[in-house]
């Protein structure tokens, strides 16, 4: 039977961990921070590394290197298509009179409300109750917050 040693062990449940991240946190790099831990665990299991800065370099070096050559591959099956998706040359910064979806309520003076966006959930806010499934109009953007009103 095959032993596990503590090191593997940690190495495996921090890359779990990262990976799972991945799935709250924007971006879409995390998740390579995570392979990286996984493939470290699988060196260490493997009896080819011992010590703990070889293991650091073993971790730095398959994240970053599958960071610089999976990200922009792997992005392309990860982005939303659900209201269309960001063109390279347009920026976020101007997206009053743009359309979005209600995913979640939006109650006035709450924090409860959301809007699929360009593949990615917004946080909504607006002056009237808007229910799930609308398509609304963005006022203004301030931050993470889209500011909309119910498409007459």
């Amino acid at each position: 039977m095959l032993e596990v040693s503590n090191a593997e062990l940690y190495w495996f449940l921090g890359g779990l961990i990262l990976i799972l991240a991945e799935l709250a946190l924007p971006g879409f790099i995390v998740i390579f921070f995570g392979i990286g831990a996984w493939l470290t665990a699988l060196c260490i299991w493997m009896g080819f590394i011992e010590t703990l800065s070889s293991q650091l370099v073993v971790f730095l070096v398959t994240s970053l290197l599958s960071l610089l050559l999976f990200r922009k591959q792997g992005k392309k099956y990860f982005q939303g298509k659900v209201s269309g998706k960001v063109d390279d040359v347009s920026t976020l910064d101007n997206v009053s009179g743009e359309r979005a979806i209600v995913i979640e309520d939006i109650i006035p003076r709450s924090l409860s409300g959301k809007v699929e966006f360009h593949g990615t959930q917004w946080n909504a806010a607006a002056e009237t109750e808007i229910k799930k499934g609308t398509t609304v109009e963005i006022l203004r953007r301030n931050d993470l917050t889209l500011t909309v009103k119910p498409i007459s």
